[in-house]
């Protein structure tokens, strides 16, 4: 699989936030079908860094009612990379 198709975004919440600066750890959105191993290949070659651990999560998705029809948000998967001391992703700085 393609590394720029195993990536989908970068996930910037408060709590990420806190994470990032506590843990070195970035949290992305990434392909249901990619494995650990290959999500921490993708970070390292995209971003230049090294990369320690990848924890996984799939997230299902919630289901919503408007009125009598019920829909359901889409599922997706999580991954929370924790960097090498001293390593950082650019596209976090500042935000």
């Amino acid at each position: 699989m393609d590394t720029h198709y195993i990536i989908k975004r970068s996930i910037v919440t408060e709590k990420s936030a806190a994470t990032k600066d506590e843990r070195n750890q970035y949290v992305f959105e990434v392909d249901p079908r990619a494995n650990k191993i290959e999500i921490g290949r993708a970070v390292e070659k995209l971003f230049k860094v090294r990369v320690l651990d990848v924890r996984t999560a799939n997230v299902i998705g919630k289901k919503k009612r408007m009125g009598r029809i019920v829909g359901q948000k889409r599922s997706w998967k999580k991954a929370i990379v924790t960097l090498a001391p001293g390593s950082t992703i650019q596209i976090y700085e500042g935000v």
